[in-house]
């Protein structure tokens, strides 16, 4: 059935003829092992645990993994139970043991959790990482608790395969507002100052409050429950890869990660079990072809959150 939406309304949806049209772009299970040719820059519509043992070894530059996290959840026609602690610890395991080998010796893992799933994250991936962060980003939507604090936050669990591994700090900057500025001899320190507005562009930190999730008015939004934003990935993909490498993402969902690596000039792969968000990443990967641009991030840097346009109409 399909939902009544405002006029304004900018949630990329689907038709009847577009499913029938992007489905056809999307690789299933085969009897014989996938190539890295044939996965490259494609969406492998199956259940994870039916494709795994069909990946080729060692091609993966940089993984992200957004699992769903410890608590009931509806994703489309699929739904995830909560389960004990340790039951999802060896639910995280029973995929994750299996993609070691996928994964590049110098390559990044990013895994995604709330407060509830990170101990379970923890555990699991430090058995087979170096775990160099935990990044705490603001999830500023959600409902109150009368008798809890609110949860508005995640986070994500930054790690390594090894040593040697890539980080491009220069990409992943954020332009902040200066509120005190600092001068010494009357020249700014560390700042720059522009029409009506001091700025300064600073190292990033592990806790990111620069992010909006995804909602109606945005041409980046889907029905989809856990979207990620499009900004937060960017992040990610320009500190941990280089152009050309191969994002990988085992549970794609609607598809952020891929459009963001394509957006950002990487390749893609990814897996998702659910038809229709397979076929709204495909479309979501078709507009990305017409227009690059990533909300909240513009002339190589990350800008605070809602502060982009009103710059913008400041220096014009």
């Amino acid at each position: 059935m399909q939902k009544n939406r405002a006029p304004l309304n900018r949630t990329i949806t689907l038709t009847k003829n577009e499913i029938s049209k992007f489905k056809k772009n999307l690789i299933y299970k085969s009897n014989n092992p996938f190539s890295i040719k044939v996965i490259t820059n494609k969406i492998i519509n199956e259940n994870i645990y039916d494709v795994l043992n069909l990946l080729p070894d060692k091609f993966i530059d940089l993984l992200f993994i957004d699992p769903p996290y410890n608590l009931d959840k509806k994703f489309n026609k699929s739904i995830f139970r909560e389960m004990d602690n340790d039951k999802y610890e060896k639910w995280l395991d029973s995929w994750l043991n299996k993609m070691i080998r996928m994964i590049k010796p110098n390559a990044s893992i990013y895994i995604c959790g709330d407060w509830n799933s990170s101990p379970a994250i923890y555990n699991s991936v430090k058995k087979y990482f170096k775990i160099r962060n935990r990044i705490t980003w603001e999830r500023e939507k959600g409902r109150g608790a009368k008798s809890n604090w609110k949860n508005c936050s995640e986070d994500i669990w930054f790690c390594t395969n090894s040593d040697s591994y890539k980080f491009n700090i220069d990409d992943v900057k954020l332009k902040r507002k200066v509120l005190a500025p600092y001068k010494i001899n009357g020249k700014p320190k560390d700042w720059v100052s522009g029409n009506d507005e001091n700025f300064r562009i600073t190292f990033p930190s592990n806790l990111w409050t620069d992010l909006t999730i995804p909602f109606w008015s945005m041409p980046e939004n889907t029905d989809h429950p856990t979207q990620k934003p499009e900004k937060l990935l960017a992040k990610i993909i320009l500190a941990s890869s280089n152009p050309g490498d191969l994002v990988f993402d085992p549970f794609l969902g609607s598809g952020t990660t891929a459009v963001v690596a394509n957006k950002l000039g990487r390749k893609y792969s990814g897996i998702e079990m659910d038809l229709k968000y397979c076929c709204i990443s495909e479309k979501r990967l078709k507009l990305a072809a017409k227009n690059k641009s990533i909300q909240g991030y513009e002339d190589r840097v990350f800008w605070e959150r809602n502060s982009l346009k009103e710059q913008k109409r400041k220096n014009n």
